[in-house]
């Protein structure tokens, strides 16, 4: 697909000239769309681009240039991967080819092994990044850091207070998992946990993952609404309460860092509220934080087993075994989950990311969620 046809180039005044910036800024080593100059997508690892799609929300587009982007150009990195900025991605006549044209640029990005990296727009553009994967015939899991579930009613059209429920019922089903990080109680209704849960995802309410933050490991989907007012206030749906700045922060390096992101969403950013830039620049530090933690990407979406340290955990029940492995490069932690192989008809381990708090559960006879939930999704 050729794509730079569907991007609007950068504002020349602003982009074009190199030299505005220091050698060592992301603005002088990024390879950035001009109006003479589209990037060379073939080299890039990620690919940047704004989708201004505000339909399915009550944020707003603003006609002035992105301040995302003139923060995050400001910024120093020492030896950045190589990073393409795309721009911003032009709109279709209607919303439905809109999300089909987000659909067709993300599946060629991540078909190449590229990571695209898109700011928002509405939440319920994570629905077209979705489909990208379902389009490339992909199983994946769904992350979503959100104080709400966004699964709406059975009716309601596709919004970013919606779109979750229309990922659940796609077909064919591609989603493998589904987790939502940071979720508060008085935002969800009961019954949607009760859903959720019947369905073995893994929902973490906002006081658990900020008591563990070592053990998030998110995917795809980041609302900044997500974020406390007094840390992000371009957001008409900020609340007192969310993750602070840094800590926002912290879940972008962890996504970096995870070598099962293909693709990274920021969402719900309202210019025409961010008076002071403040808005900006968080999102720009994030991910500032996010590129940092894929340059430290250990090449570990499963246990090298004959470099890793393997651990037998027996259970009460003389039935159950769970194996654990710990990385001798990384220090990271997977637990083997058994399913039946479907190619071969014989038992397998799905290893599931976990932390050494899954292994001292296990030693004290409780089997984690994690892995109870996992073995449940075979069955």
């Amino acid at each position: 697909m050729e794509i730079d046809p569907h991007f609007k180039p950068l504002n020349p005044g602003l982009y074009s000239v190199k030299e505005r910036w220091n050698t060592s800024q992301i603005g002088f080593q990024i390879d950035s769309h001009t109006q003479d100059h589209f990037p060379n997508i073939d080299f890039a690892e990620i690919a940047i681009f704004n989708v201004s799609e505000y339909e399915g929300t009550d944020n707003v587009e603003s006609s002035a240039d992105c301040k995302i982007r003139d923060s995050f150009y400001r910024l120093y990195f020492e030896d950045l991967p190589k990073i393409a900025d795309l721009g911003s991605l032009l709109l279709m006549p209607t919303r439905k080819e809109s999300f089909d044209l987000i659909t067709e640029v993300c599946s060629d990005l991540i078909d190449k092994g590229i990571i695209p990296v898109v700011i928002g727009g509405g939440q319920d553009v994570s629905y077209a990044i979705y489909k990208a994967y379902a389009k490339l015939e992909r199983t994946i899991t769904f992350c979503s850091v959100d104080s709400d579930f966004n699964i709406g009613m059975p009716d309601d059209k596709l919004k970013s207070s919606s779109f979750v429920s229309k990922i659940f019922s796609y077909k064919p089903n591609h989603l493998f998992n589904y987790i939502n990080l940071g979720y508060q109680s008085f935002f969800v209704k009961p019954e949607e946990i009760k859903l959720l849960e019947g369905l073995n995802f893994e929902i973490h309410r906002l006081g658990m993952v900020k008591a563990n933050m070592q053990e998030v490991e998110p995917f795809l989907s980041l609302d900044m609404s997500s974020v406390k007012s007094s840390s992000f206030m371009s957001n008409v749906y900020s609340t007192p309460n969310g993750f602070d700045s840094e800590e926002v922060c912290r879940i972008s390096r962890y996504a970096g860092i995870s070598d099962k992101i293909t693709s990274f969403g920021i969402f719900e950013y309202n210019q025409e509220l961010d008076i002071y830039n403040q808005g900006s620049h968080l999102i720009s530090q994030m991910i500032w934080y996010f590129i940092e933690g894929y340059k430290s990407r250990k090449h570990e979406l499963n246990p090298n087993v004959d470099n890793c340290i393997k651990y037998t955990v027996a259970f009460d029940d003389e039935q159950t075994e769970i194996e654990f492995y710990k990385s001798n490069t990384s220090g990271r932690w997977w637990m083997g989950v058994p399913f039946k192989n479907p190619r071969t008809n014989l038992f397998d381990n799905y290893f599931v990311a976990c932390s050494y708090d899954d292994y001292t559960q296990a030693n004290k006879g409780e089997i984690p969620q994690r892995w109870l939930k996992t073995y449940s999704r075979f069955l």
